[in-house]
């Protein structure tokens, strides 16, 4: 069982989707048998990207979106590939799914869906890419975290996070984002500190 990432590409410019591709195709070399789940975006408890929107909604007066925000995603639950992974692990059949959730959205609109569920009125405005990744970059530095990457921003609007297969997942993120409204987005999650905090717990064992 190997948990890839949408639309990896030996040929890629993007270390993440290049690295995925090769990894794969070692997987695939190997003989053994294999199960490879492709997830876009995940979301659910402990989730990071969506709580974080959430919390730039909540506490800033403007949201900035890199350029038209346009470009496609597909979330699913975390719950939703935990199940298709299990499912898997006695398969016999070798595989390679796409791990998307039940509902496609323009980045825009799925912020703008975040803003509507939990009340905010917050002002969400295009911007040049690099504008708009220069101050994501200053408010990282003001919480001590890397909110987005210059490759996580690229991949976003090549739509790396998109592709036209069927739904593995079943849990809509709109309806979670409703039955979430009033948790999600109250404090920020720094992935910085998560990471650091996992490599702390492990070198403590």
């Amino acid at each position: 069982m190997h948990i890839s990432i949408t639309n990896p590409d030996r040929s890629s410019d993007l270390p993440y989707f290049s690295g995925k591709a090769e990894m794969e195709e070692h997987i695939k070399k190997t003989g053994l048998s294999y199960a490879i789940l492709r997830p876009a975006v995940l979301f659910g408890k402990e989730d990071i990207l969506i709580n974080n929107i959430a919390w730039a909604l909540r506490h800033l007066p403007v949201f900035g979106i890199y350029d038209d925000g346009c470009y496609r995603l597909q979330p699913i639950h975390v719950d939703d590939l935990a199940a298709a992974a299990v499912a898997r692990i006695e398969g016999k059949a070798n595989e390679t799914v796409d791990a998307i959730g039940p509902e496609t959205f323009h980045y825009r609109g799925m912020v703008e869906m975040i803003a509507r569920e939990i009340g905010s009125r917050a002002l969400i405005v295009s911007l040049p890419p690099m504008l708009a990744y220069q101050g994501v970059r200053v408010l990282g530095w003001i919480l001590g975290d890397v909110i987005n990457t210059r490759d996580e921003v690229r991949g976003l609007m090549q739509e790396r996070l998109y592709v036209d297969s069927p739904p593995l997942g079943v849990t809509k993120l709109s309806d979670w984002v409703r039955a979430s409204c009033q948790e999600i987005g109250r404090r920020y999650t720094s992935e910085l500190q998560r990471r650091l905090d996992r490599m702390s717990g492990h070198h403590s064992k």
